[in-house]
């Protein structure tokens, strides 16, 4: 198991720049047909449920913001577990966020949708808050915030 990489620590926007990737822990296939698995196909599997993860996430969307939570910098972390036990850490843009109750379930609902994907866990944290800088270039242009 890799090291959890922590992507709440805000970053200066880079031009073109996404969300920070997700954290990539190692996910290990069960041998097929009792030969191991190679790293290459534990890597490209690991690849394919994370890029599936994040796609799931990018349709949910904030009821009273155009633009889905994961561009809008609010996923701070995703662990995929060896057992593919997804835990999501995500904020809101204020502790009065009037959709508080739905968004970590919708994130949630939306991981749990994505095959292979074993239970989910998702986290609202506090620390560090968010603040527009989070924001993808894409998130920029759909709220007009140049």
């Amino acid at each position: 198991m890799s090291d959890p990489v922590d992507t709440a620590t805000p970053v200066a926007p880079q031009p073109s720049a996404t969300p920070a990737s997700p954290t990539r822990e190692a996910v290990s296939p069960p041998p097929v047909n009792g030969a191991a698995v190679s790293d290459a196909a534990v890597s490209d599997e690991l690849a394919r449920l994370t890029d599936e993860i994040v796609t799931a996430i990018k349709t949910v969307y904030d009821p009273e913001i155009p633009a889905d939570v994961y561009e809008l910098g609010l996923i701070y972390k995703i662990d995929i577990a060896d057992d593919r036990a997804v835990h999501v850490e995500m904020t809101l843009t204020t502790p009065n966020c009037p959709s508080a109750q739905e968004l970590p379930t919708m994130v949630e609902n939306a991981v749990a949708s994505v095959p292979g994907v074993g239970p989910v866990d998702v986290k609202v944290v506090w620390e560090p808050p968010w603040e527009p800088s989070r924001m993808s270039d894409e998130a920029r242009v759909v709220l007009n915030m140049w």
